[in-house]
């Protein structure tokens, strides 16, 4: 067995040891209404975060969804996406490439402007973050219509990295956001 193998051996019997969250996932995340702007319900992660047990069960169920994949960089969405990428980078012993607003990288960059549910925005990363042919997964919280996920694609094959799939902790159906990434595999946790 490999060292690659063996880590992820003992990382399913931890996910083992652990278990289920107390709470079912979608009781402790807190829908605020009207947020950001009136008509969208915002499903805050947040309370995740602060309940060790069920932060753990999140980050181990999708490192444990593509442990068998190979990957080289997970590429997570500015900021909350941050916060479940590089858990889940750490637990694949792969690296961690941030996608970040405009002006916050310090480094030449790749642009991409995207349509949100509420607007639009631009996101840019390293242009050296990804290299040729290398192995990507896409994290963030949530997958909604997609734009944002869809720009972070157009990103990763500006380098030649080769997309693995993208995984999202809540995925709002009825935006239809996997439409918007093509063929990419996607992997949800939790649909609403």
């Amino acid at each position: 067995m490999n060292p690659g193998e063996r880590k992820m051996t003992e990382g399913k019997r931890q996910i083992a040891a652990r278990g289920k969250p107390a709470k079912d996932l979608k009781s402790i995340i807190r829908t605020v209404p009207d947020f950001p702007k009136e008509g969208i319900n915002f499903y805050d992660i947040t309370p995740i975060l602060k309940d060790g047990r069920a932060l753990a069960y999140v980050i181990d169920t999708m490192a444990d969804h593509f442990s068998n994949m190979n990957i080289d960089i997970v590429v997570s969405m500015e900021a909350r996406g941050f916060l479940f990428g590089t858990a889940i980078a750490y637990k694949l012993g792969a690296g961690f490439a941030p996608v970040r607003k405009p002006g916050k990288l310090p480094w030449d960059t790749h642009k991409e402007e995207y349509t949100l549910e509420y607007g639009t925005d631009t996101v840019e990363m390293h242009q050296d973050a990804i290299q040729s042919g290398q192995r990507v997964m896409i994290i963030d919280d949530v997958l909604a219509t997609g734009g944002t996920a869809k720009a972070v694609t157009r990103l990763i094959k500006k380098m030649n990295g080769k997309i693995i799939g993208a995984a999202f902790v809540i995925e709002l159906l009825a935006l239809k956001g996997r439409k918007n990434l093509g063929d990419v595999p996607v992997y949800s946790l939790l649909q609403y």
